[in-house]
């Protein structure tokens, strides 16, 4: 592995946090939508992560790929309130299953992903720079 894989690997995994951040606030968006049905209620997106492997050496890894973005499998929330527009002939609206506390956790965990492997790669600029000017 070469020291500009490096940009290689972190890029990779730059991409991979901005997808998980977008799924995050794509449902923190529409945590408090409401719907007539359960069929129409939004699903959670959540992205699904694989290691990336460079087919033309001996399989080593050099990043992180979004296999898929899935949708959660739960059931939406289902609430009695009769007075609603939304509400179905039993008197029921739907909400998405979002918990609004486990998203925030996320985002802040895919924030400071993001931010260190910034970090990661300045670093190596910073170290690639250096030793060509050692060479002066």
């Amino acid at each position: 592995m070469s020291l500009f894989n490096i940009f290689d690997v972190s890029g990779s995994a730059l991409t991979a946090q901005s997808v998980r951040l977008n799924a995050i606030s794509s449902n923190l968006a529409n945590a408090e939508v409401v719907s007539s049905s359960a069929d129409a209620a939004y699903r959670p997106k959540y992205p699904v992560f694989s290691a990336a492997f460079d087919a033309m050496s001996d399989d080593s890894v050099v990043g992180v790929r979004v296999d898929k973005v899935v949708e959660s499998g739960l059931a939406p929330r289902r609430e009695y309130q009769p007075s609603h527009p939304m509400a179905d002939e039993e008197g029921y609206i739907y909400m998405p299953n979002v918990n609004v506390v486990e998203e925030m956790a996320n985002m802040i965990s895919a924030s400071r992903s993001y931010q260190g492997n910034v970090e990661a790669m300045n670093t190596a600029k910073q170290l690639i720079v250096r030793t060509l000017n050692l060479g002066r």
